[in-house]
């Protein structure tokens, strides 16, 4: 027999002769049966044997725990008899000499219980106050008469069972960590001896201070949070703030439920509150969580981007960050083991991830991809892309609504730029591929703070490739491109521009987007005179873009078709400008040649003619396409008269003057349509 069994057999020993004690008391007062002194005295004898034991049983616990006085606990065995032995009930109403009130009542507590102390009847009491019982006035009824009742939650932990309270329980969600799942880094390990530290040696034990975990990463807050928990002896549930009630009569009783479960049980509480920040923020004091922390003095740790002010008892706040990116690495070859190569560098050097998804990330590849390739010569390569497109997918930035995922298709064989506007855009990416080598194994990170992210100015007018270069380089990287949506960013409402833009880069913060701002200088235009409110406003917008376009750690392009209409500190803070000239006749002449897929049917086609029209690389693309549908719906290939009569088209379109002759297909370079 373990310890546990042997605790239970005791615990339901001390019951049996505890109810016995209180079927004799009863017994005596109703003068069923001649029951003497002696036998309740023995009972009684017996009852405080069993209290005595190493482990005390848990009635008893329980008066320790909640302060009941000698007669509030056995006030409290009272009402749980009613559940325990089925003889109790009859016995009350025969004691009251009222057949209709079959249920302990405080009066016929004061007349069979011992030192009877009418403060019983406080709700400030623990009896009322932590609900242990419960009490069924009707109107008009006396309080004394009234019929008590042993909460359910309390007569099942006084019979030895432990769980949380049914009526808190759906809220809840233990928040455990698999055991596949791998440890903390140095860095983050560190942070929990730093709480388990301060918390051991908090003087306000008793009601210990909150713990405010501060930053965006809430893996890592939970793991540190379980850990800490762990060590400290107790069991962790997660609980959404915005699961809290709003009434304030249901957030006492809920809080009053929350805290008696931390006087029964060893646990202790994780609120998210990243889904209400901004509500939260605004109601102040008077928000759901500051009212149940004002009411809670259990061990909370409180999961938030910024510190909550002004709360009810002290706080100790941490900056929870990712791991470093050599953790990174660490991390990546730990749970990769002989497969790791150079692929823990590679990942690391372009995602910023926490420990706990790099393991989830690693453990789903070799299922899916291992048993797949164990017999395969280019398994390394294979894993490194499984793994990479793994991080792709789970670095996916939820923008939906702020900005649009590009769909890249566009290689370098398909754009056309100068020679120095080609290596400029090969630049790019070859800084975005080597951050890990220059930052981290070359050190360059501890010398920086910020700026470490990598943006680029495309300067041009419309048409002439800014976009398709964004795609090239997304491409070339194998990231995913995010044109952003101004329309969804830019607000009326003054804080709400900021708001978006926060969540734009806070999504895309883990590395596996790149951020195409088009029409960049309706965002980051230059900074105007103070003149009125909306100046200033205006201004502000500005200043957190300048803050967050160099905080940023991933790639950030802007493009636009003004460059003069840029703000200045933007200029200072882009690590490349790529200014996109308009096509020259020899550079049109390979887009026109690019444009045509290789399986569309051409005839006849005169690129050097085409080339002489002054158009940009957008323009020859519609000429392009609409000269394919004009070919299909006339079931030819396309010609050079087709292509002419589309490219008059686009003319018209920019509303340019047209030479007629200039349209007029020879009659070798195929028919007219």
């Amino acid at each position: 027999m373990n310890d546990m069994e042997r605790w239970q057999t005791e615990n339901e020993y001390y019951l049996s002769v505890a109810v016995k004690w209180i079927r004799l008391r009863l017994q005596q007062i109703a003068h069923l049966e001649k029951v003497s002194n002696a036998e309740i005295a023995h009972a009684k004898a017996a009852m405080s044997a069993a209290e005595n034991t190493q482990t005390p049983p848990a009635l008893v616990l329980l008066a320790q725990r909640f302060g009941l006085s000698e007669f509030e606990q056995t006030v409290l065995l009272l009402c749980a008899a009613m559940e325990l032995d089925t003889r109790i009930a009859n016995l009350c109403a025969e004691a009251q000499d009222n057949l209709n009130r079959p249920y302990p009542t405080f009066a016929l507590a004061f007349a069979c219980l011992d030192e009877p102390v009418w403060d019983v009847l406080s709700p400030e009491r623990p009896l009322r106050y932590w609900r242990l019982i419960e009490i069924n006035q009707p109107a008009a009824q006396p309080l004394t008469t009234s019929a008590l009742r042993a909460d359910e939650r309390i007569v099942n932990y006084i019979k030895g069972l432990t769980y949380l309270d049914d009526r808190i329980a759906p809220l809840l969600v233990p928040l455990e960590t698999s055991e596949s799942e791998v440890g903390l880094p140095p860095s983050q390990q560190k942070l929990a001896a730093a709480i388990i530290q301060q918390l051991k040696h908090s003087t306000y034990w008793r009601s210990p201070p909150i713990i405010q975990l501060l930053g965006a990463d809430s893996l890592s807050k939970q793991l540190i949070a379980q850990q800490t928990a762990t060590e400290m002896g107790l069991h962790l549930y997660r609980l959404p703030v915005e699961l809290l009630p709003t009434q304030a009569s249901e957030l006492e009783i809920f809080a009053r439920l929350w805290q008696r479960e931390t006087l029964l049980l060893p646990i202790a509480l994780y609120l998210d509150t990243n889904e209400v920040e901004g509500a939260s923020a605004s109601q102040g004091l008077a928000s759901p969580l500051h009212r149940f922390l004002a009411r809670s003095d259990s061990l909370v740790f409180l999961d938030t981007r910024e510190p909550k002010q002004r709360l009810s008892r002290p706080s100790i706040n941490i900056d929870i960050t990712k791991p470093s990116a050599t953790e990174q690495v660490t991390a990546w070859q730990s749970v990769l083991g002989k497969v790791a190569n150079s692929t823990p560098q590679l990942l690391a050097g372009q995602f910023n991830l926490n420990s706990v998804t790099i393991d989830r990330i690693a453990q789903q590849v070799k299922i899916e991809t291992f048993s797949d390739y164990t017999n395969s010569t280019d398994t390394d390569s294979t894993i490194q892309n499984s793994l990479w497109d793994a991080c792709l997918l789970i670095t996916r930035p939820q923008l939906e609504n702020l900005a649009q995922r590009i769909d890249t298709k566009a290689t370098w064989d398909d754009i056309v730029l100068p020679k120095e506007e080609t290596n400029l855009l090969h630049q790019i990416a070859d800084q975005v591929r080597s951050r890990h080598q220059v930052y981290e194994e070359w050190g360059f990170h501890q010398r920086m703070n910020r700026g470490m992210g990598i943006s680029a100015l495309f300067a041009g007018e419309s048409g002439v490739g800014k976009t398709m270069g964004a795609e090239v380089i997304a491409n070339e990287l194998r990231l995913n491109l995010y044109r952003i949506d101004l329309s969804s960013v830019v607000s009326k409402y003054i804080g709400e521009t900021e708001k978006n833009l926060r969540r734009l880069f806070d999504a895309a913060e883990d590395g596996g987007a790149i951020l195409f701002f088009d029409e960049a200088d309706a965002l980051f235009g230059k900074r105007s005179e103070v003149k009125d409110s909306h100046d200033r406003y205006a201004n502000i917008e500005i200043n957190y873009l300048l803050q967050r376009i160099e905080a940023y750690r991933g790639l950030a392009i802007l493009a636009t078709n003004m460059k003069s209409s840029l703000d200045v500190a933007f200029m200072r803070r882009l690590r490349f400008i790529v200014n996109f000239p308009f096509p020259s006749a020899k550079e049109r002449k390979l887009i026109w040649q690019k444009a045509f897929p290789a399986a569309t049917p051409i005839e006849n086609l005169d690129f050097n003619r085409l080339s002489q029209f002054n158009l940009a690389g957008g323009s020859i693309h519609n000429i392009v396409l609409n000269a394919a549908f004009m070919a299909a719906n006339v079931g030819t290939a396309v010609t050079m008269a087709i292509a002419l009569a589309a490219t008059r088209m686009e003319y018209r379109k920019l509303e340019r003057a047209i030479n007629e002759a200039d349209f007029r297909a020879s009659e070798t370079t195929g028919a007219k349509i």
